[in-house]
Protein backbone atom coordinates (compact mmCIF):
# COMPACT_ATOMS: atom_id res chain seq x y z
CA UNK A 1 0.00 0.00 0.00
CA UNK A 2 2.83 2.38 0.84
CA UNK A 3 4.41 1.67 -2.54
CA UNK A 4 1.18 2.68 -4.33
CA UNK A 5 1.02 5.96 -2.45
CA UNK A 6 4.57 6.87 -3.42
CA UNK A 7 3.87 6.19 -7.12
CA UNK A 8 0.80 8.38 -7.14
CA UNK A 9 2.92 11.41 -6.31
CA UNK A 10 5.40 10.76 -9.14
CA UNK A 11 2.93 9.96 -11.91
CA UNK A 12 1.68 12.59 -14.31
CA UNK A 13 3.42 15.62 -15.69
CA UNK A 14 5.77 17.50 -13.38
CA UNK A 15 4.72 20.92 -14.63
CA UNK A 16 7.31 22.82 -12.58
CA UNK A 17 10.14 20.74 -14.08
CA UNK A 18 8.73 21.19 -17.58
CA UNK A 19 8.60 24.97 -17.12
CA UNK A 20 12.13 25.04 -15.69
CA UNK A 21 13.41 23.09 -18.70
CA UNK A 22 11.62 25.49 -21.01
CA UNK A 23 13.05 28.48 -19.15
CA UNK A 24 16.55 27.04 -19.34
CA UNK A 25 16.10 26.53 -23.08
CA UNK A 26 15.33 30.23 -23.36
CA UNK A 27 18.34 31.11 -21.22
CA UNK A 28 20.47 29.12 -23.68
CA UNK A 29 18.78 30.96 -26.55
CA UNK A 30 19.41 34.36 -25.00
CA UNK A 31 23.04 33.58 -24.24
CA UNK A 32 23.73 32.28 -27.74
CA UNK A 33 21.92 35.23 -29.34
CA UNK A 34 24.01 37.64 -27.25
CA UNK A 35 27.18 35.90 -28.45
CA UNK A 36 25.88 36.09 -32.02
CA UNK A 37 25.16 39.82 -31.63
CA UNK A 38 28.69 40.37 -30.35
CA UNK A 39 30.13 38.43 -33.29
CA UNK A 40 27.93 40.38 -35.68
CA UNK A 41 29.25 43.62 -34.21
CA UNK A 42 32.91 42.57 -34.26
CA UNK A 43 33.03 40.57 -37.51
CA UNK A 44 30.31 42.18 -39.63
CA UNK A 45 28.74 38.82 -40.43
CA UNK A 46 26.57 38.47 -43.54
CA UNK A 47 22.80 38.23 -43.29
CA UNK A 48 22.93 34.64 -44.52
CA UNK A 49 25.42 33.67 -41.80
CA UNK A 50 23.27 35.30 -39.12
CA UNK A 51 20.14 33.50 -40.39
CA UNK A 52 21.91 30.14 -40.31
CA UNK A 53 23.22 30.86 -36.80
CA UNK A 54 19.73 31.75 -35.55
CA UNK A 55 18.35 28.48 -36.94
CA UNK A 56 21.19 26.58 -35.26
CA UNK A 57 20.45 28.36 -31.96
CA UNK A 58 16.78 27.31 -32.09
CA UNK A 59 17.78 23.72 -32.79
CA UNK A 60 20.39 23.61 -30.00
CA UNK A 61 18.00 25.13 -27.46
CA UNK A 62 15.10 22.79 -28.29
CA UNK A 63 17.42 19.78 -28.53
CA UNK A 64 18.65 20.52 -25.01
CA UNK A 65 15.13 21.09 -23.69
CA UNK A 66 13.87 17.88 -25.31
CA UNK A 67 16.84 15.93 -23.96
CA UNK A 68 16.36 17.10 -20.37
CA UNK A 69 12.60 16.64 -20.49
CA UNK A 70 12.84 13.19 -22.06
CA UNK A 71 15.42 12.13 -19.48
CA UNK A 72 13.12 13.19 -16.64
CA UNK A 73 9.91 11.72 -18.04
CA UNK A 74 11.42 8.31 -18.75
CA UNK A 75 8.85 6.86 -21.15
CA UNK A 76 7.63 8.32 -24.45
CA UNK A 77 10.72 10.52 -24.44
CA UNK A 78 10.35 11.49 -28.10
CA UNK A 79 6.80 12.67 -27.42
CA UNK A 80 7.87 14.77 -24.41
CA UNK A 81 10.70 16.23 -26.49
CA UNK A 82 8.19 17.09 -29.21
CA UNK A 83 5.92 18.78 -26.66
CA UNK A 84 8.90 20.76 -25.37
CA UNK A 85 9.84 21.88 -28.89
CA UNK A 86 6.25 22.89 -29.65
CA UNK A 87 5.94 24.81 -26.38
CA UNK A 88 9.21 26.60 -27.16
CA UNK A 89 7.84 27.58 -30.58
CA UNK A 90 4.49 28.77 -29.20
CA UNK A 91 6.24 31.11 -26.77
CA UNK A 92 8.61 32.27 -29.51
CA UNK A 93 5.67 32.98 -31.85
CA UNK A 94 3.74 34.79 -29.09
CA UNK A 95 6.75 36.99 -28.31
CA UNK A 96 7.17 37.76 -32.02
CA UNK A 97 3.46 38.61 -32.23
CA UNK A 98 3.70 40.98 -29.26
CA UNK A 99 6.91 42.65 -30.45
CA UNK A 100 5.50 42.92 -33.99
CA UNK A 101 2.50 44.81 -32.56
CA UNK A 102 -0.01 42.14 -33.49
CA UNK A 103 1.15 41.26 -36.96
CA UNK A 104 2.84 38.01 -37.83
CA UNK A 105 3.22 36.38 -41.24
CA UNK A 106 2.40 32.71 -41.41
CA UNK A 107 4.56 31.69 -44.32
CA UNK A 108 7.34 29.31 -45.18
CA UNK A 109 9.71 30.79 -42.59
CA UNK A 110 7.10 30.48 -39.82
CA UNK A 111 6.33 26.86 -40.66
CA UNK A 112 10.00 25.99 -41.10
CA UNK A 113 10.80 27.45 -37.68
CA UNK A 114 7.97 25.39 -36.18
CA UNK A 115 9.30 22.21 -37.81
CA UNK A 116 12.86 22.93 -36.62
CA UNK A 117 11.76 23.60 -33.03
CA UNK A 118 9.47 20.57 -32.89
CA UNK A 119 12.05 18.35 -34.59
CA UNK A 120 14.89 19.58 -32.38
CA UNK A 121 12.87 18.88 -29.24
CA UNK A 122 11.82 15.45 -30.49
CA UNK A 123 15.41 14.56 -31.42
CA UNK A 124 16.57 15.65 -27.97
CA UNK A 125 13.91 13.44 -26.40
CA UNK A 126 14.95 10.47 -28.54
CA UNK A 127 18.62 10.95 -27.60
CA UNK A 128 17.87 11.13 -23.87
Amino acid sequence: MEHMQRNQGTEGVPVAFFLKSLLFSYIITGTLLAILAFLLYKLSLSEKTVSIAIIAIYIVATLFGGFVTGKRMGNRRFLWGLVMGCAYFVILAAASFIVGKGSIEVGNSFLTTFALCAGGGMLGGMLS
